[in-house]
């Protein structure tokens, strides 16, 4: 069984990556397509060492809710999917966290963001 809400997803990556000649959309749609088992989940505490302040970064995956995000550093976390504490510690921190297609939406050349897996 195929799971739309993905399928859906990784078709708006692939045009978002074609109609804005922005390639980063194009290698999340890639690490999305993989099998669930070979699929990325990130650690909060690995977004805190990689992202900086006021920065934008993508999980093609899920992120999960070990660790803690600096308080008001402006961190915007797109991902597939988030876990409750996840969601949580990012909300409590006044960070953001967002799906990958609302991401493309903020930023559709992907300039700045960077992919953590």
């Amino acid at each position: 069984m195929r799971n739309q809400v993905l399928l859906d997803e990784i078709r708006l990556l692939r045009e978002a990556a074609v109609k804005n000649k922005a390639s980063i959309w194009y290698r999340v749609a890639e690490l999305l397509e993989r099998p669930k088992s070979r699929r990325v989940e990130v650690n909060l505490s690995k977004i805190r060492r990689y992202a900086s302040d006021s920065s934008m970064v993508v999980v093609p995956g899920k992120v999960l809710g070990v660790g803690n995000l600096p308080v008001n550093a402006n961190i915007t976390i797109g991902a597939h999917a988030f876990s409750e504490s996840a969601l949580s510690k990012i909300n409590a921190t006044n960070n953001k966290a967002v799906s990958i297609s609302e991401l493309v939406r903020i930023n559709p050349k992907g300039s700045g963001v960077r992919i953590i897996v």
